[in-house]
């Protein structure tokens, strides 16, 4: 769960530092106050693209830091990426420059945005306030069905087996339509083949091959330079003898030119050294006249073939190499109808894939169908009905289905598709039983709602606002909301609000205590005027938030 929220210079926020509890949580305020603004925050933490808007006008960055309480996939997760830290809490800060880039850290650790993506996926699970539109769209429609029905493996399953068979019958297409083609780049590659075959070059071997033939073609010239060396060092060294001579017999008059004497007499066997090796050399024969013409061939055989095939000498084994791997996979295309076998295959294996998918789509369509239809006869939809409808689809990546959502507002009329019967109020509410539906069967632990509860009102609202905290029961809710209904229902209370100072506004949140909390329902009832009526309507409406016919025994 969500534990601890740190924002610097992100937006409209200064400095931020919010402490967070289990259970149910609400986050309230005017409009324009910011209230989405730490939703966005969670967002970018947890791996959403941000850029240099997010950043404070006159900072140089924005710093964003949560800290989660670990769960056990988390910390399997965590271990298996070597970012395991310390005791039961991961640390994920996020820094924003102005100038558009970002970096992202778990536990200390630099990762990527699709890292983050990974952690957050097992940490929050984010219903936006327009969630709603998705539910219009029937690509979104079937999204929101796997998603409820857990076919994360189904999906993968499809995706694989379209993608082998795309990429099946994009070989055999290929080889129907471009026959006389690979035939003749075989017929080149076949030659290429040959010529490098010929010359089998071996990696890193031109290096050595030119360093051995530099020292052969100038053999004569490196023995009479190394003649004239030996002489000078010979000479150098007699030369030195005469000096430290001469230095000795000064001793006796100033002993400390002994260091001296030990100084060139070093410099005098270095010479005698140098001397001795140059003999060395000089007396070796490894001058072979056959060697240099043989790596003189060679050399040229290098240079004739990196002319021929416009590569650089160096990299003519790797071309042997590449024209072998090309060959080979022209060879596995170019029975067209192995590779329409394959393809055929690749198709059976696809629709298979699919049909099982489909399946499994049916049978939790119905489930979804009923959970969705309980949810509405308690959110002022008495009597509605929900369902999901099936259509054949061309075979694709994500199955072969199409649905369409189907509704009724209420008794005695028929099931009509979603997008084309419900108005503005029955649209959201519906959006709200599915995604508290689908948040039941999702593993991660802080469930966020950002105003979905835009559209409804009166009694409904206390519904909605007892749904959450029953929801809250066993896992964290956090959610933003412009209704008192809903917000009474909270455990914890922030509110949030916008504050000008020397001509900067900046949002400012707030921990609510219950005399606090009693205001600001009483502000979301009937704005800024707090009579006692209304003062008294607020109390009573947190008292049934807290103890409402669904939560007697919830005293907190």
């Amino acid at each position: 769960m969500l534990l601890s929220l740190s924002l610097r210079d992100f937006v409209i926020v200064d400095a931020l530092d919010l402490d967070f509890s289990s259970g149910f949580t609400v986050l309230t305020g005017e409009t324009g106050a910011g209230k989405s603004i730490l939703i966005d925050a969670l967002g970018f933490i947890l791996g959403a693209r941000a850029d240099a808007d997010v950043v404070r006008e006159g900072a140089t960055k924005a710093d964003l830091t949560a800290t989660f309480r670990v769960t056990e996939p988390l910390r399997v997760w965590l271990e298996d990426h070597a970012l395991s830290g310390e005791g039961d809490e991961v640390l994920l800060p996020r820094t924003i420059a102005a100038a558009g880039r970002s970096r992202g850290w778990v536990n200390g650790v630099p990762v990527t945005a699709a890292q983050l993506k990974e952690a957050g996926a097992m940490l929050v699970d984010i219903h936006g306030q327009h969630a709603h539109q998705s539910l219009m769209q029937p690509a979104g429609q079937l999204t929101l069905l796997d998603a409820y029905a857990g076919h994360d493996e189904l999906l993968t399953r499809m995706r694989e087996a379209h993608a082998a068979w795309r990429d099946a019958k994009a070989l055999w297409e290929e080889a129907v339509a471009d026959a006389q083609k690979r035939a003749e780049r075989t017929e080149r590659l076949v030659w290429m083949s040959e010529e490098l075959g010929d010359l089998d070059p071996k990696p890193g071997e031109w290096e050595l091959l030119n360093a051995e033939h530099s020292r052969l073609a100038h053999a004569a010239s490196i023995r009479e330079g190394l003649s004239e060396a030996m002489e000078r060092l010979s000479t150098g060294a007699d030369e030195l003898g005469s000096a430290m001579s001469r230095i000795e017999s000064l001793v006796r008059w100033d002993e400390s030119l002994n260091v001296l004497v030990e100084t060139v007499g070093a410099a005098q066997d270095l010479l005698r050294e140098a001397s001795h090796e140059t003999e060395r050399v000089l007396d070796r024969d490894d001058v072979d006249e056959g060697r240099f013409e043989a790596v003189d061939r060679r050399v040229g055989r290098f240079f004739d073939l990196s002319r021929k095939f416009r590569v650089e000498p160096e990299r003519l084994a790797a071309l042997r190499d590449r024209v072998g791997r090309e060959l080979l996979q022209l060879d596995q295309t170019a029975d067209a109808d192995a590779l329409k076998a394959k393809a055929e295959e690749a198709e059976k294996r696809c629709r298979e894939a699919a049909e099982e998918l489909t399946s499994s789509r049916r049978k939790r369509a119905e489930a979804l169908s009923s959970a969705v239809t309980d949810e509405m006869q308690g959110l002022a939809m008495k009597g509605g009905a929900f369902r999901v409808d099936f259509e054949s689809a061309p075979l694709g990546a994500h199955g072969a289905d199409a649905v369409t959502f189907m509704v009724a507002g209420h008794a005695g009329v028929g099931l009509r598709a979603l997008q084309k019967t419900a108005s503005g109020g029955e649209l959201a509410r519906i959006s709200l039983a599915v995604a508290v539906i689908t948040a039941r069967v999702t593993p991660v632990p802080t469930l966020i709602f950002d105003e979905v509860d835009t559209g409804i009102g009166g009694a409904t609202a206390e519904v909605v606002g007892r749904l959450l905290r029953r929801l809250s029961e066993d896992r964290q809710v956090l959610c933003v909301t412009h209704l008192p209904q809903v917000a009474a229902c909270g455990k914890q209370h922030y509110r949030i609000s916008k504050v000008t100072k020397d001509g900067v506004t900046t949002s400012a949140v707030h921990p609510l205590s219950e005399d606090e909390r009693t205001k600001e329902i009483a502000r979301m009832m009937a704005g800024s005027v707090h009579s006692k009526v209304i003062l008294d309507g607020a109390e009573e409406m947190l008292r049934m938030g807290r103890t409402g016919p669904e939560n007697k025994n919830d005293q907190s």
